[in-house]
């Protein structure tokens, strides 16, 4: 009987681990696992999950199999998990994107319906799901990893305002994309060398970066009238920061560098760096008035003070 006891001791915990695939128990292995491995497609992946970065990301809480659908036991044996039907069908759709699981990537919609369905409607959602174009950005492509995907508020985010633009920048910055897409050259540079852009570079919270003006998962082509950019909409965009604009207005507000070309901005930045100039030339002219004056009182006029 007492053998019976420490038998089922020494066991139990080892039989709870096999069968348990919470994410503790996978991070187990995967938190200590180095290299990686070759899938089907010819793609490796890294095994090892950063147990600290994990515990940090907005998705820390919740089971791996949320996403793993097909993984029901540990260690892993044969991928015999129920999977729902929205999720098959999107994973059809996207599987020509994917890396690695599709059946992973497609499982985002179970928990964010309502954002899957905004960007199956955008001009980046249908480039992948009807055209069959990789290059368009899916979820992983913008938040990074799911595994360490911040709050948006996070400085570590990569859709955080401070980052969002060179995040965007990663495809529109490519020359062949660029090109493929008809998509104009340079846009980011074009975007920081403009009145938004420099004061983006300065700090300002307020100014606009590309999600701002464009949105966010939901973005339409420039020449669709449901697009926040297109000319049916640009003045009730441009017009949440700049009250009173109009056609005119809205015109000259674009990814053009300042210039003479683009008159707003660019005769503005000139009219602020002289008001600066000037204000500092003032300011040291007064100060060194200033000097000379007390110099002049306490050494100059004291010489010449009559001695009894």
């Amino acid at each position: 009987m007492r053998g019976f006891l420490v038998t089922v001791f020494l066991w139990f915990p080892l039989l709870f681990f096999a069968y348990s695939v919470n994410a503790e128990t996978c991070l187990v292995c995967h938190s200590a696992m180095k290299g990686k491995v070759r899938m089907e497609k010819g793609i490796f992946i890294e095994l090892n999950i950063d147990e600290n970065r994990f515990s940090q990301s907005v998705h820390s809480g919740m089971e791996c199999t949320m996403c793993h659908k097909t993984y029901t036991n540990n260690p892993h044996g044969p991928q015999t998990g129920e999977v729902s039907k929205n999720i098959t069908d999107l994973a059809n759709l996207i599987s020509h994107k994917a890396k690695t699981d599709p059946l992973a990537y497609a499982s985002c919609v179970e928990c964010h319906g309502d954002i899957y369905k905004s960007l199956s409607e955008s001009i980046h959602g249908k480039n992948i799901m009807e055209k069959k174009q990789k290059d368009g950005p899916l979820c992983l492509d913008c938040h990074g990893s799911p595994h360490y995907i911040m709050p948006g508020s996070s400085k570590e985010s990569r859709v955080n305002r401070w980052k969002v633009v060179s995040t965007c920048g990663e495809c529109h910055e490519k020359k062949d994309m660029a090109e493929k897409y008809n998509l104009g050259t340079h846009i980011i540079e074009k975007y920081n060398e403009s009145f938004h852009g420099k004061k983006h570079k300065l700090g300002h919270s307020g100014a606009p970066t590309c999600v701002d003006c464009h949105g966010a998962h939901g973005i339409k082509k420039w020449d669709d009238p449901a697009s926040p950019v297109s000319w049916e909409k640009r003045t009730e965009t441009c017009g949440k920061c700049h009250k009173g604009a109009n056609k005119k207005f809205v015109a000259a507000i674009t990814h053009k560098p300042v210039g003479k070309d683009n008159p707003i901005p660019f005769y503005g930045e000139k009219g602020l760096i002289i008001l600066t100039a000037a204000t500092l030339i003032f300011v040291i002219m007064h100060v060194v008035l200033e000097v000379y004056a007390d110099i002049r009182d306490n050494v100059f006029r004291k010489k010449e003070e009559p001695h009894d």
